[in-house]
């Protein structure tokens, strides 16, 4: 039976992904803010991942090499856009969170809503950083094998924190129904 939200425990779990969504959201923030405000730092790492100028220069994969500054900056920019896009979604969750963590009428219901724009956040999150940077970025650019250019380390940490936020804001919580959230 819930207790409308009045046990601090029926709150804990709410508050826990409103505050990991939060440091998610924050952390892509400054990424993103860093990305445009000191572009050519990033912009340096991503030309020398792409065009796999550090890495054992194995014929069998030099092929993949993308050399075209035009198509490494567009790669970056886009790399930049999908940051400031999840940089919003994790935003706006973290304020959905905010909203029904501190009203009274329909929780549930605020809870869903911040739950499924958190999830696509997060979401993004993992695709760019797990998908962009662990699999395109270390495999088919061979990132792993450059001493200097390779941000795997900081990609995997970042896969860590969004997929332990994603698990957390997908637990039960208190007093809700085993329906999935609509």
């Amino acid at each position: 039976m819930s207790d409308g939200g009045r046990h601090p425990a029926s709150r804990a779990l709410p508050l826990a992904a409103a505050a990991l969504t939060a440091t998610v959201a924050l952390y892509m923030t400054l990424v993103v803010f860093g990305n445009v405000t000191d572009f050519g730092t990033n912009q340096e790492f991503v030309r020398h991942v792409l065009a796999m100028d550090t890495t054992f220069r194995d014929d069998d994969l030099m092929w993949r090499a993308i050399t075209d500054r035009g198509l490494q900056d567009a790669a970056y920019v886009a790399v930049i856009a999908w940051e400031t896009l999840t940089a919003l979604a994790l935003l706006a969750g973290t304020a959905l969170w905010a909203r029904a963590l501190a009203t009274r009428a329909d929780r549930r219901r605020g809870f869903a809503k911040a739950r499924r724009v958190s999830t696509l956040g997060l979401v993004m999150f993992l695709l760019l950083f797990g998908m962009g940077f662990l699999a395109i970025g270390g495999e088919w650019f061979a990132m792993w094998q450059s001493a200097k250019w390779n941000g795997l380390a900081a990609a995997a940490r970042n896969v860590t924190l969004g997929g332990l936020a994603l698990v957390v804001i997908h637990l039960p919580l208190p007093g809700a129904r085993a329906a999935p959230d609509r």
